[in-house]
This record gives structure tokens, sequence and C-alpha cells, in this order.
């Protein structure tokens, strides 16, 4: 298979053809009710230097993320019985912060940003270029690097930040008021996390865009606006005149935080 043909037709499924990528590029986990999609992925994946395990349904989903930590998730969304976006809810409700990437044959965006609420971090659909799913997994992959050199480097201290009465742990990925935990899905904590990386500091929207979802992600910069005003929900008693989460026009936003002392 080559980097032109295009995956979720069932005819051009061949063998890939790839020179290996450099080893350890990360470990994949896949979820798809076809044996033959399954078999490709981990096909073309392991030649570009992943590391990929298939499962076929969410039980031998749950087993696997038990036996070892991945770097990555690819779920299938039409899947017989559970489908992939109930999956996805649940990891999420039980606190797993594996990164998702969703692959589905429909491609209605209404659809996209439903998968991309439910807690997926990026969203591909089917038939795709196998080339644009090994460049999204990549930046993926970099993203969440990227977040945890940026919570390891900062030092204890500024691995935590105070606003008003919340805490937010840059390590643990989660977000406190007072002994409460708050129900936060993905796409707000990569928000939030985008913008504590330089507290007190406005950051610009496409800067915020680049931070929380890579510079492959193809979306308008003033979809940050909305993902604000959700974010403000969460954490302002009012939207219309946030305390935390201000804007600083001409330039963007900024999160007004302490680091822990």
């Amino acid at each position: 298979m080559s980097d032109t043909d295009s995956v979720g037709n069932p005819q051009r499924h061949g063998a890939a053809t790839h020179s290996p990528a450099p080893i350890h590029a990360g470990r994949v986990l896949v979820l798809d009710d076809e044996a033959d999609i399954r078999n490709m992925l981990q096909r073309f994946l392991t030649s570009h230097g992943f590391e990929v395990r298939t499962v076929k349904n969410s039980a031998q989903l749950e087993t696997q993320l038990e036996r070892q930590p991945y770097d990555l998730l690819l779920l299938d969304l039409m899947l017989q019985g559970e489908d992939g976006l109930t999956i996805c809810r649940h990891l999420r409700a039980q606190g797993q912060t594996i990164p998702i990437l969703m692959l589905t044959a429909r491609g209605d965006p209404a659809d996209r940003v439903l998968g991309l609420e439910t807690g997926a971090d990026d969203y591909l659909a089917k038939p795709f270029v196998p080339s644009e799913l090994v460049a999204r997994i990549r930046a993926m992959l970099r993203r969440q690097s990227m977040l945890k050199r940026l919570a390891d480097g900062a030092g204890e201290a500024a691995a935590t930040l105070h606003f008003g009465p919340f805490r937010l742990d840059l390590r643990r990925q989660e977000l406190w008021r007072g002994e409460t935990q708050v129900d936060i899905n993905s796409a707000e904590m990569r928000l939030l996390s985008a913008l504590a990386a330089t507290p007190n500091r406005p950051v610009s929207r496409r800067n915020l865009l680049e931070r929380a979802r890579g510079r492959e992600y193809e979306a308008s910069v003033r979809s940050v606006d909305v993902q604000v005003l959700r974010l403000r929900q969460l954490v302002e008693s009012d939207v219309t005149t946030p305390k935390y989460l201000r804007t600083v026009w001409g330039l963007g936003y900024m999160l007004m935080a302490e680091p822990e002392a």
C-alpha cells in the first residue's frame, strides 16, 4: 500500500511498502471490529516505527489498557454493539487520558464535533490517505510530549497553578475546586493547559490553537473563542465579566494564575 492509496476501501488493502521509520515512534492501540482493517493498520503503522497492538471490542481494549500504557488509541466509530462514541465517553468517565484518534466512514461535520466533545482528541474520516494518518498520530504524540515537557521543565512549583478557588495540576492534568475535582473534558483541559503554559501573559488565538491542537489541525482560529466560552462556563461565576480567563483585546486570551508556593 502506498501513501497515496486510501484506507477504508476493502479492495485496496495491500501490504505496506514503506521503508521502516526509526524505531520507538510510539505505542499505538487499535480498536476495530474488522480483522482486515486491524491487520492492515498494524502492518502499516509498524512499518513506520510504531509498536502496535490491536483489539476488536471494548472488553479486549480494557484488558490491554490494564496490562501496559499506550501513547495513543486509534478508535473506529462504527462498531457492532458498543460504538466508538460510547467507548470514548466511558474511557473519559474512568479518567483515562490516553489520546484518542477516532476513525469513521461518516464524514458529517456534526459527527466530528460530537466525537471531539465526547472526548476524542482528533477525528479522521474514511477513506483517508495513510500518510495523513501517520502525520496526525505523530502530531498528537508531539503535543503530548510538549505538554509533559512544559510541566516537567517548569519544576514542581510551577506545575501547579492557582486561580481563585481553583487548582490546576499540570502533571496529573486535573482541575480542582477546593477538595472537589472538576469534571473537565480533554479538549477543555488541553486549552487550559495551553493557557497555563504562560500564565498572566496574553496568548494569541493562533498560538493557542497550535498549542492545544497542533499546527496540522484544520480549524478557524475563531473556534478558540467558542472553546474559551465553554471553559469560562466551568470556572467563572459570570462569563460576561471573567476574572481568570481574560480577553486581551487585539492579542488573545490570558489566564490569571499564580504558581503554587
